[in-house]
């Protein structure tokens, strides 16, 4: 039989991303999509893409279901548990940042949801708390440093697409704005940084001191990173710490040739590749926002609470022009 699904705030990126991933998932039903500014208004009219795809009417009330994925603002989702009656049973995956560092919420304990290091955990559980976009591509970038204590001082530089700001429309939105343009925002400030550390710190054996400064892309998915650290092992020996780190990891490839973001968008992978110069190294990673950063790893979340291959309904094929 196929679990039934709700998505809490289906009208957003993450959402309506959602929308399209599971649609043609084959162990799932779409039972409602929940919004309270657009009900009544079918998905396909938000969406057009989404015309031959979804048919659902969003909608202000909720039915129990199997699963339930929150699509809502950062320090919503917290709230929308409070007024509204979730059975036991039902699998909760938070896309937002409520749970993220802190899980335990009434009777839930919400694991975190980075599948690379929480695997065992995250098979039947009943609360995640998917990771955020910036925190999933800088941790995959840096755990396998910290598993062998090598963390002290990083310097990471990312850049991310005009949807990692959300739907709402914002100054920095504006096409005319973003458009040939490039800024840095919350520089040394931005709200990853605590969820990074709280991951990388369980595995370092000193406390990391990661100094992170965001840039707005003017592209509309995908993000890259590049992390520089000191450390005086060979590219060799680096390589195969994290080919074997991630060896059983499904969506993440290590490359010893340069990478690009195209490889990665529309698609759950991330792509990681290491350089070096004296004794430093930067580590590059690429991941799609909407996709390993948000919608796509919440649905390998779903797919490995319910013991279904973590590939499922995630068979992608990239961008490439």
């Amino acid at each position: 039989m196929k679990k039934s699904v709700g998505i809490i705030g289906a009208n957003g990126y993450t959402g309506s991303e959602l929308v399209r991933l599971l649609a043609f998932h084959p162990n799932i039903e779409l039972k409602f999509l929940f919004s309270r500014s657009n009900s009544g208004v079918k998905i396909s009219e938000l969406y057009p893409d989404l015309d031959s795809i979804c048919d659902l009417v969003l909608t202000n009330e909720i039915s129990q279901t199997d699963i339930l994925f929150l699509c809502l603002p950062h320090k919503e989702s917290q709230n929308w548990l409070n007024e509204n009656l979730v059975s036991d049973e039902t699998l909760i995956i938070d896309l937002g940042n409520d749970f993220r560092l802190e899980g335990d919420f009434k009777n839930r304990n919400f694991i975190y949801g980075l599948t690379e290091i929480y695997l065992g955990e995250i098979q039947n559980s009943k609360s995640i708390a998917n990771p955020g976009c910036f925190a999933t591509a800088i941790q995959l970038a840096l755990l396998p440093l910290a598993k062998e204590n090598l963390l002290k001082d990083v310097y990471t530089t990312g850049i991310t697409g005009s949807t990692g700001a959300g739907q709402s429309l914002q100054p920095t939105t504006h096409f005319t704005w973003r458009n040939d343009n490039i800024s840095a925002y919350k520089t040394l400030n931005h709200q990853h940084v605590d969820e990074i550390l709280k991951q990388v710190n369980t595995l370092n054996n000193q406390e990391v001191e990661l100094n992170f400064v965001p840039w707005r892309g003017d592209f509309a998915r995908g993000i890259f990173t590049s992390s520089i650290i000191e450390c005086d092992w060979e590219l060799e020996k680096i390589y195969s710490l994290y080919k074997d780190f991630y060896k059983d990891s499904f969506f993440v490839k290590v490359s010893e040739k340069p990478i690009d973001m195209k490889q990665v968008v529309n698609t759950n992978f991330c792509v990681i590749q290491i350089e070096k110069q004296g004794n430093k190294i930067a580590v590059h990673s690429a991941i799609d926002n909407l996709l390993k950063g948000a919608s796509g790893q919440a649905v390998q979340n779903m797919n490995i609470a319910n013991g279904w291959e973590q590939n499922l309904g995630l068979n992608l094929k990239p961008l490439a022009f």
